[in-house]
């Protein structure tokens, strides 16, 4: 088939590698680049880096909603859309403009986790499976016919890089077996169980600020969910403190507060949780690099007694 691809970062990847391995990728759509770093340089994303690589023509909207661009995409005149992690919304006459409409590589197992942080919630959820979801679009936010899915494991040291590289996988080897069946005519599409559904809202900042009130499961849960980025942080005396990986322990502290430092150690230091203890294996102070937390101790002073916010 004529494929136009719709998609972004690192996960829509190996599902346009595959594309252009079998069938014809006429053009790439990706978000405009963006400037990164002290020199503001310009830098493409993932997709449009192997769209280049592939010498597809690729388009840049701001607005993926204008008439220029809606004129431009349907002079390609693609037999089918497929998105991604695109980042925009599509209006409704661009998804049925194709002879087989427009499909979706949703990161979950829908109607669950319909919305822009499906792999993140569902590790900060504590799930032990999530999914790949092949969904024909509609007006709806991630609403449409399901088409196909394949569950994927979750694993305890699953953080949300390891586990977007694993759905990444399994949504492009699916995509492409499910766009078999949407050619010659054998798709089934299955509508969403409404009262099913949940929402996985747009991770903020304010989503990795640590809650030491909270279980060390919990906590370990949100840490994974927001690794490589943007990460989960606390507050040492007001500076603020990126935790990159804890150690649950069973040891509890009746007689201390939530977030106090109760234990420092060779490996790192103990902080007093909801339900029992963590130890604070690997962090990075504001301005400084990720590191080995009895690392970051040989060179800076912690406190035991200390309140982490």
């Amino acid at each position: 088939m004529k494929v136009a691809f719709f998609g972004t970062p690192d996960f829509a990847v190996r599902s346009l590698e595959l594309l252009i391995e079998n069938h014809e990728v006429c053009v790439v759509v990706t978000q405009p680049d963006k400037p990164k770093g002290r020199g503001k340089k310009m830098i493409f994303s993932p997709v449009k880096e192997k769209a280049l690589e592939n010498n597809i023509d690729v388009l840049q909207p701001v607005n993926a909603k204008s008439h220029e661009f809606i004129d431009e995409i349907k002079k390609y005149d693609a037999d089918i859309f497929v998105v991604a992690a695109y980042g925009q919304i599509l209006t409704e006459d661009l998804l049925f403009a194709p002879k087989y409409g427009s499909i979706n590589v949703h990161a979950s197992l829908l109607p669950k986790y319909r919305g822009a942080g499906p792999i993140q919630w569902s590790i900060i959820d504590g799930c032990e499976k999530t999914g790949i979801s092949i969904m024909q679009m509609s007006k709806g936010l991630d609403s449409g016919d399901v088409i196909s899915q394949r569950e994927v494991e979750i694993e305890k040291q699953d953080t949300y890089g390891s586990l977007s590289e694993k759905l990444a996988k399994t949504g492009a080897e699916l995509l492409i077996d499910t766009m078999k069946t949407i050619e010659n005519g054998t798709a089934v599409r299955t509508k969403q169980h409404e009262p099913s559904s949940t929402y996985a809202p747009m991770i903020s900042k304010e989503t990795g600020h640590i809650d030491w009130k909270k279980t060390s499961n919990e906590i370990d849960q949100i840490i994974r969910g927001l690794s490589p980025q943007p990460g989960a942080y606390t507050y040492y005396n007001e500076e603020i403190l990126k935790v990159w990986k804890v150690e649950i322990l069973d040891k509890i502290y009746e007689n201390n507060s939530f977030g106090e430092i109760v234990e420092l150690n060779k490996k790192g230091f103990v902080v007093k949780t909801g339900d029992s203890s963590v130890l604070i294996s690997v962090l990075q102070a504001k301005g400084g690099k990720l590191m080995n937390t009895d690392a970051y101790m040989r060179g800076h002073i912690i406190e035991k007694g200390i309140i982490l916010k």
